[in-house]
């Protein structure tokens, strides 16, 4: 009896081990990132994803705040995640190294995904999560259906009118960089490029006015009193945009690269009809 029940056992071991070398997809599956969040609400089966981060249910940059709420929440903390039993936790390029690395040194496989800086990436991060999660073929619908609207929706006018995208502390986004593609995509030209901002930085309010762009694209305010917003409704922003077209759009759709961004291009094409 007790050799039967110990070669059960045995039987049972060598058959979970086999399934790992076969590379099996993983059945717990751990995000702690909002932009894999999103991808992985989207490609995930049922009960496959046991945990999203907990900024995936904050309505100010959550694009799927409504499907995230079906999930519990993680707050990115490396014990906390293991005690979820997780055989892959998803996780962003910038996503603290203690956390990633206390995590692969308790075996536990940990993938980080790099930021998107263009509209031509997104595919291939949909095609990533699928294959992460044994996703393919739903990761590749997906990634081709992004791919045939982001064509019919990109626009190639001759005269492009110039947009500065505006946020808090005077912050934009220049040139390679995921914002800059959704103005170009949309028909815009980034008046960032033209004071010579590649990525992420600082312009200017003075140099902004100077420039005198057609559009402006305000961050959203958030709760609480910052005084780095204050510069959002300045006197003289607001004179700007009296004098010249003026919108302020959800900057959760603009976050990650995720097929949420073609919202963001329709919107901004339809605020400046």
């Amino acid at each position: 009896m007790a050799c039967r029940r110990a070669s059960k056992a045995l039987g049972a071991v060598l058959a979970l081990w086999a399934g790992a070398a076969l590379g099996g997809p993983p059945e717990r599956v751990v995000s702690i990132n909002l932009c894999t969040d999103q991808l992985a609400m989207l490609l995930a089966k049922p009960g496959q994803l046991v945990s999203i981060s907990r900024i995936s249910q904050d309505p100010n940059v959550s694009v799927m705040l409504e499907e995230a709420r079906k999930y519990p929440i993680n707050h990115g903390q490396a014990e906390e995640v293991f005690r979820l039993n997780p055989d892959l936790v998803l996780a962003g390029q910038f996503t603290s190294s203690y956390t990633v690395g206390l995590l692969r040194r308790l075996g536990v496989e940990v993938a980080q995904l790099p930021i998107v800086t263009s509209l031509d990436q997104i595919p291939g991060a949909i095609r990533e999560v699928g294959r992460l999660l044994g996703r393919a073929a739903q990761a590749e619908t997906l990634a081709t259906e992004f791919s045939a609207d982001l064509a019919a929706l990109r626009a190639n006018p001759s005269n492009r009118p110039r947009a500065a995208l505006h946020y808090a502390n005077n912050y934009t986004s220049g040139d390679k960089s995921l914002a800059n593609d959704i103005l170009t995509a949309a028909g815009f030209a980034n008046v960032a490029l033209e004071a010579g901002l590649s990525g992420g930085g600082t312009l200017p309010m003075e140099r902004l006015l100077m420039l005198m762009p057609d559009l402006i694209i305000s961050g959203q305010h958030y709760p609480g009193a910052s005084r780095s917003e204050a510069v959002l409704t300045h006197p003289a922003m607001n004179a700007l945009r009296d004098r010249h077209a003026g919108s302020a759009l959800s900057d959760a759709e603009w976050v990650c690269g995720t097929p949420a961004v073609l919202r963001a291009i329709s919107r901004l094409q339809e605020a400046y009809e």
